[in-house]
């Protein structure tokens, strides 16, 4: 991240899949922080007109459908193929990180004293070097398989190639700043954010 104003805290926050981590930026826009979404960022720039469109197409070319990439046909060609996901990484995360940083920067712009950003690959690629706290949603293995398995066309075996690239839960909550449990009710996991807007916002003398 470029130097940045001194008056604005960046918070990252990740989590393993189905932790939590969609309700968890929900509850923290509803706090009033501005949250960037590295996932939207990926479908916009996979989209029509997406910045990304035509570096992707040139090396998968079975992806693209008219304009825009199919994240279906594309999902498809880099399962299970750790070369072609790397090439596809080294396209879309230096894109992805240019957002976040237009992100903050329009934030300063605005004198706002904290901002989110959601990176489900904080650790796994480095973004943890890119803000000043990190926050890190976890649950209960047992829900946590419950909520990946009920989504469509999920199987074992892509949710057992998904966690092999994740950084393990434990050690992701061994290297947080802040740890907030989503396995309860959701009301219990808006409080625990609440707090820790609370304290983020405080440390720069600006009240939540």
């Amino acid at each position: 991240m470029a130097l940045k104003p001194s008056h604005i805290v960046i918070a990252g926050l990740t989590g393993s899949i189905g932790m939590g981590k969609s309700n968890a930026a929900l509850a923290l826009r509803q706090l009033g922080v501005p949250v960037h979404d590295a996932d939207a960022a990926v479908h916009r720039l996979l989209a029509p007109g997406g910045r990304a469109v035509k570096k992707v197409a040139a090396i998968f070319p079975e992806a693209l459908n008219g304009n825009f990439i199919d994240r279906k046909i594309l999902g498809d060609r880099v399962f299970g193929d750790t070369a072609a996901l790397r090439r596809l990484e080294a396209i879309i995360h230096p894109l992805v990180r240019q957002s976040s940083r237009d992100f903050v920067a329009a934030a300063a712009r605005r004198r706002e004293p904290l901002v989110v950003l959601d990176i489900p690959l904080l650790y796994e690629t480095g973004g943890e070097k890119s803000v000043d706290v990190v926050i890190v949603i976890s649950a209960p293995p047992q829900i946590q398989r419950q909520r990946v398995m009920a989504r469509p066309g999920m199987t074992i075996e892509k949710f057992r190639s998904i966690l092999a690239r994740q950084v393990p839960d434990g050690t992701k909550r061994r290297r947080a700043d802040y740890v907030v449990r989503s396995g309860g009710h959701r009301g219990e996991t808006f409080r625990q954010l609440k707090r820790i807007v609370r304290r983020l916002k405080f440390a720069h003398g600006r009240a939540a």
